[in-house]
């Protein structure tokens, strides 16, 4: 702990927890969605550090958040979250571990190449659209943006999983539409306060653990 983290970091983090339990016992919240911010921050916080043990917390939160997503009728996020963040988690405790820093128990980060980058995001732009035209046929909530961050997230889990910096700008615009759309299921009488509230949170770490990130493997350049 006192390797990893600072201690402005370690105050921050139990802030967000003081505050994520004080706003859902104020909102009378669902303590699924409780439970499933919890363990979606804890998750983040450990994977922004780079290490492995956040992928066993972060397939709980999953589970959690896809019997939300059912419930909100938000069918993508439902089958990302069932099918395909739950295996990948698996694999990535195991892809993690192999690929650990000789001095301590956290990964080794990477960076994509141009070219890689540019086909993968075109492919995710281009995925996300016929993604909202099924979503539109099925009587989706929130076609457009379910559409985008369900796409999206796939990305961003597939960099997360191979240890890229490049996850963090991913998940940046995933939380902030994620927020929207949550916000406004709450803003429509749905107890999902803490899940609005993880993602509130999931931006700023996801903002934060990018420049952290950089920062990190400029020091080795």
């Amino acid at each position: 702990m006192k390797n990893l983290y600072k201690k402005y970091e370690i105050i921050f983090f139990l802030l967000i927890y003081f505050v994520l339990f004080f706003q859902a016992i104020l909102n009378k919240d669902s303590i699924i969605a409780l439970i499933s911010a919890f363990c979606g921050i804890t998750y983040t916080i450990l994977a922004g550090k780079g290490i492995p043990v956040c992928y066993p917390i972060g397939a709980t939160g999953s589970a959690f958040y896809a019997y939300l997503s059912f419930a909100g009728n938000l069918w993508g996020n439902l089958i990302l979250y069932l099918f395909y963040y739950i295996p990948m988690q698996i694999l990535g405790f195991f892809n993690w571990n192999k690929n650990l820093k000789s001095d301590k128990y956290e990964i080794i980060k990477v960076k994509l190449k141009t070219k890689e980058r540019f086909w993968l995001f075109c492919s995710a732009f281009l995925l996300s659209l016929c993604v909202i035209a099924i979503l539109y046929h099925l009587k989706d909530n929130s076609p457009v943006i379910d559409g985008l961050t369900t796409v999206f997230s796939v990305l961003g889990m597939y960099l997360t999983v191979r240890r890229c910096i490049e996850q963090w700008f991913v998940w940046i615009g995933v939380n902030v539409l994620s927020l929207i759309m949550w916000l406004n299921i709450a803003l429509d009488g749905a107890k999902v306060y803490s899940t609005v509230f993880m993602w509130f949170v999931y931006s700023i770490l996801a903002i934060y653990f990018c420049f952290s990130w950089h920062k990190e493997m400029k020091e080795k350049l």
